[in-house]
């Protein structure tokens, strides 16, 4: 049982200390304090019940209720709670000094004397204190990382967290830089991202607290399905992955109308829960430190290497990862060279769930990208899959998608050779050929409600960004590889019939009247307001867009870029500096 005042109050009664006392000793309660020169007429018990549930709760543990007098005529109450160690023996708890129960009565003092984290707030424990939560489950579905696990709190019932366990010190982060990170992502809310709760500090690690707590990764589903999934119905399962596309490129474009990037978009860093929720994680330093067990910086990381953009190279781990997610510090088109390389990462995502959908995720495409670079004798070199060494292998592998999607009767595949083709977009090796993640956003919406039949998508947002220019999106039949110097572009502008729920959908958003509204059906059918709390720095989506066309028609002599972002002050108010130990 976790104790705070309210339960204190409650179960402390005068019934309550009658029990664990003796008839002559009962008798004591109702007389008048044996101290003060006749200056009260307070009596023991409302000493008790007005100053010393608490201290009567620690001798009743420790076995020494009737101890509670000597301590009443000495003046302690619970204000002086908590008492240090050294201080314990001026109880006089025994006749004879016992190291053993003075060290006893110091330790359990601490139950009574709990903090109870809550949401948005950083709380810094003492060594001796009770942090007041419960481990859930000892590992993380996700990643089996031993510094990961789900935890419940006393206050929050029904709720559970995910819960990051970060060393401090060196090899890892001083205490100060822990806070900064903290104060840098408390803000960060969305609907589909892993999102900051609460965070503490407790001996010598700190702990963060975020919510919901994932079940599984996209990389362990393209290994092994989970039960969760398949005991969906066949459509219903269809259509959650394609709402899981839709999601996730939603929540993309909700970063990037802030400003913001993720930088770390692969299968780990793209969750889910058991009732079919996709979120991101993976755009802090925590999450960071904590995928790659606080090992050597230097070391290769190859499933970001598999999934990063070609502009990015040899991804390594980065050695100070940047939070929130990741802003471009330079000029416009450093904004744009890194929300490009998002959307390279996003449609490498999208294609390994679209390929799920025919059971040739995982293994089978990896090899298949890995294909060209068989060669004999070369022993068991680990042979390069990535995506951006093999795009040519990659668009055969979309080709081969569109044909067996043509032979299915589900609507819900009717939107998968458009989707192919948007995706085909999304990994061009050119980062100023990729279309935006507004674009992304509002095609794949309308691929959901046109072709695949599903009226209404988990979510809808317009982050800001009234015209989308999806004119300029072209989707045909270009090839995945450079084209020639010279080459016209290949495609035929996106067009959606007039009458179409598409084209509705577009012609509210370019007259505005979606701004700031997200709609969202819950299992009730119950629409809810979503939006996060995460702080814009310095670049709309406008902006981005404004900058990309400009790139696209003449030299851009512009020098617009991001803010650093300023880190949130610390709220000392929330911290309890200890000890707080009786002085007299």
């Amino acid at each position: 049982m976790w104790w705070d005042d309210d339960s204190i109050e409650q179960i402390v009664t005068r019934e309550f200390v009658c029990n664990r006392l003796l008839p002559e000793e009962i008798e004591r309660l109702d007389r008048q304090l044996g101290f003060g020169e006749n200056l009260t007429d307070g009596t023991y018990w409302e000493w008790i019940e007005q100053k010393a549930k608490k201290v009567f709760l620690i001798l009743t543990d420790l076995g020494l209720p009737d101890q509670i007098f000597g301590l009443i005529d000495d003046s302690w109450d619970d204000e002086d709670l908590p008492i240090a160690l050294d201080q314990v023996e001026r109880l006089a708890l025994t006749p004879y000094k016992d190291a053993k129960i003075e060290k006893k009565f110091y330790h359990r003092q601490f139950h009574y004397l709990l903090r109870h984290l809550q949401n948005g707030a950083h709380l810094d424990y003492h060594d001796d204190e009770l942090v007041p939560l419960d481990v859930a489950e000892k590992k993380h579905a996700a990643n089996h990382n031993p510094h990961v696990d789900k935890v419940m709190l006393p206050r929050e019932p029904g709720m559970v967290f995910c819960r990051y366990q970060i060393p401090l010190g060196p090899g890892s982060l001083s205490r100060d830089q822990f806070i900064r990170e903290v104060n840098g992502i408390r803000h960060l809310r969305n609907d589909h991202l892993l999102s900051y709760w609460a965070s503490y500090t407790h001996r010598e690690a700190g702990y963060v607290l975020f919510t919901p707590a994932s079940e599984f990764s996209l990389k362990s589903l393209l290994s092994s399905t989970p039960g969760c999934l398949k005991n969906l119905e066949k459509n219903a399962r269809r259509q959650t992955v394609m709402n899981w596309i839709h999601c996730l490129a939603d929540t993309v474009s909700f970063l990037h109308s802030q400003g913001l990037s993720h930088g770390n978009i692969r299968p780990s860093t793209v969750l889910f829960s058991n009732d079919h929720r996709v979120f991101f994680g993976g755009f802090t330093r925590f999450h960071t430190l904590i995928s790659t067990g606080m090992t050597d910086s230097s070391s290769f990381d190859k499933e970001a290497y598999d999934y990063a953009a070609p502009e990015h190279g040899d991804r390594r781990l980065p050695s100070s990862p940047s939070f929130p997610p990741r802003a471009a510090d330079g000029g416009g088109g450093a904004v744009s060279m890194t929300f490009a390389a998002d959307i390279f990462s996003l449609g490498c995502v999208i294609l390994e769930l679209l390929s799920f959908l025919f059971k040739k995720h995982g293994r089978p495409f990896a090899t298949h990208r890995a294909a060209k670079h068989k060669s004999a004798g070369r022993g068991g070199a680990v042979l390069d899959c990535s995506f951006q060494r093999n795009l040519g292998q990659v668009e055969t592998w979309i080709e081969q998608l569109t044909k067996d999607a043509s032979k299915e009767d589900s609507p819900v595949f009717r939107g998968v050779a458009p989707m192919l083709q948007l995706v085909k977009q999304m990994l061009a090796p050119n980062p100023a050929d990729r279309p935006s993640a507004g674009q992304v956003q509002a095609r794949m919406y309308q691929i959901l409600t046109e072709a695949c039949g599903i009226a209404e998508p988990h979510c809808v947002h317009n982050y800001g960004s009234p015209e989308l220019d999806m004119a300029s999106l072209t989707l045909g039949s270009s090839p995945l590889s450079p084209p020639p110097p010279g080459s016209p572009p290949q495609g035929s502008p996106l067009q959606a019939s007039p009458g179409s729920p598409g084209a509705a959908f577009l012609r509210r958003w370019r007259s505005g009247s979606l701004a700031g509204d997200r709609r969202r059906r819950d299992s009730g059918g119950n629409s809810s307001s979503g939006g996060g709390g995460i702080r814009k720095m310095g670049t709309s989506a406008q902006e981005v867009e404004n900058e990309r066309e400009t790139r696209r028609t003449r030299k851009d002599s512009s020098a617009g870029g991001l803010g650093i972002p300023e880190i949130l002050a610390r709220d000392e108010s929330k911290s309890w500096h200890l000890p707080l130990y009786a002085s007299r």
